[in-house]
């Protein structure tokens, strides 16, 4: 968009996406500045609905700056500019159908939906965008732009900085420090009166704050009292207007300073320089911020705008940030225990995974952050929704007003339930390391092959630089695992949108879980009726399963299998629903800072293992033509008959090993009942398959059990599936070779346990049996299985070996 007051520009990645409008003070380059902001956003938008987009203008008749009211008026009227220019071609919608605009020429499909947010400098212009919505009639009406006066504001929610908030405190826990308990301390970027800085450093009375610094003034408290201290930041914190000027230095720690950044020089009291790591008392303002950058702390919290570190291979040109040159430092130097993104592009991707090569505990902006996005969603959403009961004269404005700020709190938990389990996902993926390197690189490559992915943009690894990471033993870093996860997320959206998936009325849990319950009690009907319904339930089950299967998941399992996206998606959902796992991992999720944070890592392993060994079982045995509330019905009723006598079926030897499990996870603090259903999930993984057992056989399940047990112990494979779960080959068709060879050993017990019961259903025991009428030919084979599993370790070759034994029996 251009004009002789202002000139802009808006990018987007779809159809349905959303982004903030920046108020650009980069004459020359702004369009720049927003395309690596929208890349961004892409990956940030992976937990909402609409992919990504980003807007930004540059003023060009802006009177002086000194001439603040004036100055900030012009500004907003080139935002008006800006935002009526790009509205006037936007198509809208009517009663029933989408009206082009008046006097345009259409070379695209219908394409209504359009959004704006806040971003720099526009952080107070979302009445002003609403005004202009409603001036133009356009169909969404105040859902136009989030957190206006009838919407949801996000400084007053600390929801950004909440959601950042959830991620420092899992790379605590996982340190096994609990940072809302006890003192920890903190450097970093921004002042009390910045919506994440401020609230940042509200979210836990136990912040000790040493250090921090804005684009006015060095803030230095070397020994801060936390409860005073903490008063202190509340007070400044809700002034309508402060810098840490403000500070009553009366509550400063013996040697604290708050001094201006416009000085030449600065002597610091020694105390207040050792406090953050300064090897000299006097220093110039640059010397100092980098010193603070540098501190020696538990927590570097990005709050404010601008980029502080990149690593030692970028040039700060490579950076793009000219006014933080002087200042930036090498990731590589950081002495911080954490970093908390809470702010755009604090560091560059590049120092991100430097930080993380190097020990450190971070994630990118695009996790830490998206808590502000994912609310602005949830609200157009809802309001999207609530528009169709206002349309219909059910609902007033005044009470739909009423009904948004009371749902205020529910909205909030909402959307910090996705920070906690998309950072949750990222600490499965990297304590799976190394194991699912081979699978990470595939999934890239099947990126690629779909020319959905740039490695070299996103910062990630070639096939050759990540067979060098993999031959010196390291993973991917958080921050590269959050690119994947993003990307596996937007591609399953995608695959899930153009899928009959969303059609289905068994997701309608997963939309109105989308929504607060009291919204859901009121107008259901509305939001069965949404016009981005499809959408919300693709994205809702994206998130689901992406979190809870990693990011190589879905396309690890196609390759395995051959089937498509939607029938992972489907048989997902049989699992979790099948399962109850949502229950499971809300107990686990309990016990944050109850036990050691990597032993309930573990705890989700668990999980996760069943979720991927089942799904894989599905996928290659079930041709999922049933309905999907049939299919997990099925599940549930075999869970029912199954799991009170399934312990009492097994062998000796497996209820041995199963009470070592228990025992073992009870030790660390697991609670009786979670330890006991955790041990019994490498068995209830078989649950589907006795379940199949039982149909071909047409017999009880609880006697197909019996039988499915007994070929297991006849054969050893209780010994055979423990040492396959030890064997890790690093080599990818190593990998398939042992899936195959385990696939391989299941079938044939299945198909020895349907044969023992279909010719000996009527003896006391059919496999006994069975066995007995096989001769010698079976009693060599179960000979040359106990060799094959005691002599020595077990190794992809020697379960090839069994495999291929197990399965010549079949048709004996």
């Amino acid at each position: 968009m251009y004009g002789s007051e202002v000139e802009g520009v808006h990018l987007r990645f779809g159809a349905v996406a959303r982004g903030g409008l920046r108020w650009s003070d980069r004459a020359q380059d702004y369009r720049t500045e927003v395309l690596g902001l929208v890349k961004a956003q892409q990956v940030k938008n992976a937990v909402i609905v609409p992919v990504g987009a980003k807007g930004g203008f540059y003023p060009k008749r802006l009177p002086p700056a000194n001439q603040r009211d004036l100055w900030f008026e012009a500004g907003r009227q080139a935002y008006i500019n800006f935002v009526s220019s790009l509205l006037s071609i936007t198509d809208n919608i009517g009663i029933d159908h989408v009206v082009p605009p008046a006097g345009v020429v259409r070379h695209d499909a219908d394409d209504p939906y359009f959004v704006v947010a806040a971003d720099k400098g526009t952080a107070t212009f979302s009445d002003t965008a609403n005004a202009i919505s409603e001036k133009h009639g356009f169909w969404l009406d105040d859902a136009f732009a989030s957190g206006g006066s009838a919407g949801y504001d996000h400084k007053k929610m600390g929801i950004t900085a909440k959601g950042a908030w959830e991620a420092v405190k899992r790379h605590f826990r996982e340190m096994n420090r609990d940072i809302q308990t006890s003192p920890f301390t903190v450097v970093g970027v921004g002042d009390m009166s910045g919506d994440v800085f401020g609230n940042g450093m509200l979210l836990s009375e136990q912040t000790k704050l040493i250090a921090a610094f804005d684009h006015r003034v060095i803030f230095i408290d070397p020994e801060p009292d936390v409860v005073d201290a903490f008063a202190e930041r509340k007070r400044m914190f809700d002034l309508p207007r402060s810098s840490w000027q403000d500070y009553d230095k009366s509550k400063l720690s013996k040697n604290g300073v708050i001094v201006s950044r416009n000085q030449k020089s600065i002597t610091l009291p020694a105390a207040a320089a050792a406090a953050i790591g300064l090897a000299k008392s006097t220093a110039t303002p640059a010397e100092i911020m980098t010193a603070i950058l540098k501190a020696p702390v538990d927590l570097l919290w990005f709050g404010g705008i601008g980029t502080y570190v990149k690593a030692v291979s970028e040039t700060n040109q490579d950076v793009g940030d000219r006014a933080n040159d002087p200042i930036r430092v090498n990731a590589i130097d950081l002495r911080a225990k954490v970093i908390g993104e809470g702010a755009n592009l604090g560091v560059t991707q590049r120092g991100r995974i430097e930080f993380g090569l190097a020990g450190g505990r971070n994630n990118s902006d695009a996790i830490d952050n998206s808590g502000g996005v994912n609310c602005s969603d949830v609200e157009v959403n809802i309001k999207i929704a609530l528009a169709s009961a206002m349309r219909k004269g059910s609902l007033a404005r005044p009470a739909r007003n009423k009904l948004l700020a009371e749902m205020t709190d529910e909205v909030g938990n909402l959307v910090l339930s996705n920070n906690y389990e998309q950072t949750l996902a990222l600490s499965l993926a990297r304590k799976r390391g190394l194991a699912d390197i081979a699978h990470q690189g595939r999934f890239m490559a099947a990126l690629e092959a779909r020319g959905l992915l740039d490695r070299a943009v996103e910062t990630l690894p070639s096939p050759a630089a990540l067979a060098e990471r993999e031959a010196r033993g390291e993973p991917l870093t958080r921050a590269e695992l959050g690119v994947l996860l993003a990307y596996a997320k937007i591609v399953l959206f995608s695959d899930i949108v153009a899928s009959d998936v969303p059609d289905d009325a068994h997701f309608n849990t997963d939309l109105t879980g989308y929504f607060p319950e009291r919204m859901v009690k009121k107008f259901n009907e509305e939001i069965h009726g949404h016009r981005l319904r499809r959408e919300i339930i693709a994205r809702v089950v994206a998130n689901d399963l992406v979190n809870r299967g990693g990011p190589s998941f879905t396309n690890r399992l196609m390759e395995a299998t051959g089937r498509s996206a939607a029938d992972v998606v489907r048989t997902f959902a049989v699992i979790r629903d099948g399962f109850g796992l949502p229950a499971l991992y809300n107990e686990i999720n309990a016990l944050d800072n109850k036990i050691d944070g990597q032993v309930q890592i573990d705890l989700y392993q668990i999980v996760s293992r069943l979720i991927f060994v089942t799904a894989g079982w599905y996928l290659k045995n079930d041709a999922g033509t049933a309905p999907l509330s049939q299919r997990i019905a099925e599940l549930q009723e075999a869970r029912k008959a199954l799991e009170p006598k399934l312990v009492s079926l097994l062998s000796d030897f497996s209820r041995e090993r199963l009470e070592e499990k228990r025992h073992g996870l009870f030790k660390v603090g697991t609670p009786d009942k979670l330890a006991e259903r955790l041990a019994l999930a490498d068995v209830a993984e078989l649950i589907p398959d006795i379940a199949l057992t039982s149909r071909l056989a047409g017999s009880d399940i609880v006697a197909a059990a019996k039988a499915f047990f007994a070929v297991s112990e006849a054969f050893r494979i209780p010994r055979i599936e423990e040492a396959a779960r030890s064997v890790t080959p690093p080599d990818y068709y190593d990998q398939l070779a042992l899936s195959r060879a385990t696939d391989t050993i299941g079938a044939a017990r299945r198909g020895i346990a349907v044969a023992a019961l279909a010719q000996h259903g009527k003896a006391a025991d059919p496999v006994a049996a069975w066995l007995e009428a096989g001769g010698e030919r079976i009693a060599r084979v179960r000979e040359r299985l106990q060799a094959l599993t005691e002599g020595g370790d077990i190794t992809v070759s020697r379960l090839s070996v069994a495999s291929g034994l197990m399965s010549d029996l079949i048709g004996a």
